[in-house]
């Protein structure tokens, strides 16, 4: 079986204090691939479906899905990464400027700031090992 997401639509919409978007699924699935990125040697005990078994660290994985969306909605981001990359845009006819600065870490993953920080609150850094 494939890893269940870190949080469902509906704990999105709780967390947004509004309608979760139409495609809550897909940026919540992108979300949780950024996340899972940016975690990629942190080790925690899981399943063998890879869902982690403790609740604090499923609940901070959610929690930090949400705040990536979040982080993304509030860009204008449709959860590609693309919006906020550039610090000029024309429509017509096309002119595109100067790189803006990524804010990207060592994952290479641009996670929220929020995101980042329920992550290591909850003791989740790349090559910490949780005690279990």
């Amino acid at each position: 079986m494939a890893r269940q997401p870190y949080t469902t639509p509906e704990q999105l919409a709780a967390w947004l204090v509004t309608a979760a978007p139409p495609d809550a699924e897909r940026l919540i699935a992108r979300a949780g691939e950024d996340i899972d990125s940016a975690l990629l040697t942190a080790i925690y005990p899981v399943d063998d479906d890879g869902d982690p078994l403790d609740p604090e660290i499923a609940a901070a994985l959610g929690s930090a899905t949400c705040a990536q969306v979040e982080y993304w909605l509030a860009a204008g981001d449709d959860g590609t990464g693309a919006a906020g990359k550039w610090d000029s845009v024309s429509i017509g006819p096309v002119s595109l400027s100067g790189r803006a600065a990524s804010a990207a870490g060592a994952s290479g993953v641009e996670l929220a700031p929020r995101a980042a920080r329920t992550l290591r609150r909850a003791g989740l850094e790349p090559g910490r090992v949780m005690a279990w």
